[in-house]
C-alpha cells in the first residue's frame, strides 16, 4: 500500500504560512502603517516569478501559496489599520 502525503505537506506548509503571515501584518502596520502594502506587493510578485520558474511541483505549490498569501496581506493592512483605529491594537510609530 502506497500512501502519498503530498496534499498534507501542502495543507501543513499552506497553515504555517497563514500563521506566519498573520502577525506579519500586525508588525508591518505597527511599524510602517498602510505604507506597508507596497513590501506586500513585491514580495508577491517574487514569489509568483519564482513559482512559474521552479520545476519541482511541490516547492513551486508552496511558492505560489507564499505569493497570495502576500497578495492577501496587502487587504489585510488595511483591515488592520481599523482595527487599529476602533482600539482593538496599539497605535505604533507608522501611524502619523
Amino acid at each position: 500500500m502506497c500512501m502519498n502525503i503530498t496534499g498534507l505537506i501542502i495543507g501543513l506548509v499552506t497553515f504555517l504560512v497563514i500563521g506566519l503571515f498573520h502577525p506579519l501584518v500586525i508588525k508591518a502596520e505597527y511599524y510602517l502603517g498602510v505604507r506597508s502594502w507596497w513590501i506586500f506587493l513585491f514580495l508577491g510578485i517574487a514569489f509568483v516569478v519564482a513559482s512559474v520558474c521552479v520545476a519541482d511541483l511541490i516547492i513551486s505549490i508552496v511558492l505560489g501559496v507564499v505569493a497570495f498569501s502576500s497578495f492577501w496581506s496587502i487587504l489585510e493592512v488595511f483591515h488592520q489599520r481599523k482595527r487599529v483605529e476602533r482600539g482593538w491594537f496599539p497605535k505604533g510609530p507608522g501611524h502619523k
